[in-house]
């Protein structure tokens, strides 16, 4: 098919764009890329965003990466994989009801946990003191999911992959821990106000965001949704609650299966319809609160099946003492190195400080990969069988 005839398509599809979604909805057309692209392709700006998060290595990483439970025996407990497709999954479903863009809600929903690194928010912990200790910025999982998007992955020889403004910013503002009764969104979309909530947010970790797009506050709840019945049945299987625990106030408002409290979430949301703004009913938001801070406390708080803290601690210590040797003086043959300058190149390498080197590699680690690269250096992690 001739060029022509595939930009074509991608106008004809733009032009559905304007007939079927909604007036809150964000358009193809209104895409915009750090880096303008002379594109013919048939696909629609969003589109593309998704097929390049999806075919990224740091997606591929998914596959083995803790969401809460780690190191343990247990092959029916979620991981980050299962996780962003079911955020993907809930998100589109809302989005479709309220003709919002699918596409974009698809893409954010793909790659906001990219930058998760080993065992979840307990490594997250660990790198962020070894930032802190070296004289960095926090490290947080949101933010180094754009370093990763913009600055690591590589596409047909270009470095990072050249999203859009509007897909980063879902990525970015996507924190679903964060209770909201409701939201809207918040500012122009261009990179002027992306790069200022960036700047903002490694300054001041608390620093409230809001998405820029109807389709990355759809994202922002349905991580909720995605994650607080699933957790709790994943705890159940591995015995640190029955569903008797839950408390009486929010079985009764949202149920105590997570399919049942996935359909009541989502049965209520729609019901408050988008007018602007979308989100929970005050006796739901209630219940919700409420629920989050059950898990909290008797999952995620829990560390009767946790490993031993010490020792995970000074894995990530003794990993990354290593590579920031190894990076300081350019050893030859560092696994690190190595792994940088295939995915990020000499440009990389030339601007970035050793320090920063290392988070950039621990992080992209899968959680198996980290184990191995410990175990050669002497370090343990006990695994926990159920």
């Amino acid at each position: 098919m001739f060029e022509k005839d595939l930009r074509d398509i991608r106008l004809h599809l733009e032009e559905r764009e304007d007939l079927f979604l909604g007036e809150y909805a964000t358009k193809s057309a209104k895409g915009i890329r750090r880096s303008a692209e002379d594109r013919l392709g048939h696909r629609t700006a969003f589109a593309v965003d998704a097929d390049r998060i999806l075919h990224s290595k740091a997606y591929t990483r998914y596959i083995d990466k803790t969401q809460v439970f780690y190191l343990v025996d247990n092959d029916h407990i979620t991981h980050r994989v299962l996780h962003v497709q079911l955020v993907s999954k809930i998100a589109r479903t809302l989005g479709r009801v309220f003709q919002l863009n699918e596409d974009l809600i698809e893409a954010i929903a793909l790659g906001h946990d990219i930058g998760h690194p080993p065992f979840g928010h307990d490594g997250e912990k660990c790198l962020n003191q070894l930032a802190r200790k070296h004289g960095l910025a926090s490290f947080q999982h949101n933010l180094q999911s754009i370093r990763f998007l913009e600055y690591i992955e590589t596409r047909s020889g270009f470095h990072g992959c050249n999203l859009t403004v509007q897909v980063l910013d879902g990525i970015l503002c996507h924190d679903g821990e964060v209770h909201n009764q409701d939201l809207r969104p918040h500012g122009a979309q261009n990179f002027n106000v992306f790069d200022a909530k960036v700047k903002g947010k490694y300054a001041d970790p608390m620093l409230p965001l809001q998405p820029m797009t109807m389709e990355g506050c759809v994202v922002r709840l349905a991580d909720t949704l995605s994650y607080i019945g699933r957790d709790i049945e994943d705890a159940i299987l591995l015995g640190l609650i029955t569903r008797a625990d839950i408390p009486a106030g929010c079985a009764q408002v949202l149920g105590t299966t997570n399919g049942t409290i996935v359909h009541n979430l989502v049965t209520d949301i729609l019901a408050g319809g988008c007018d602007g703004a979308i989100g929970f009913s005050p006796q739901v938001s209630d219940a919700l609160l409420e629920l989050k801070k059950f898990n909290y406390e008797f999952i995620y708080h829990n560390d009767s099946l946790k490993p031993d803290p010490v020792e995970v601690t000074a894995c990530f210590d003794t990993l990354f003492e290593k590579y920031l040797e190894d990076a300081r003086t350019e050893k030859n043959g560092s696994v690190m190195l190595e792994m940088l300058l295939k995915k990020a190149g000499q440009e990389y390498h030339d601007r970035t400080a050793p320090a920063t080197m290392v988070l950039d590699v621990i992080s992209g680690m899968t959680d198996d990969y980290f184990l191995k690269e410990a175990a050669a250096l002497g370090c343990f992690i006990s695994r926990k069988t159920c």
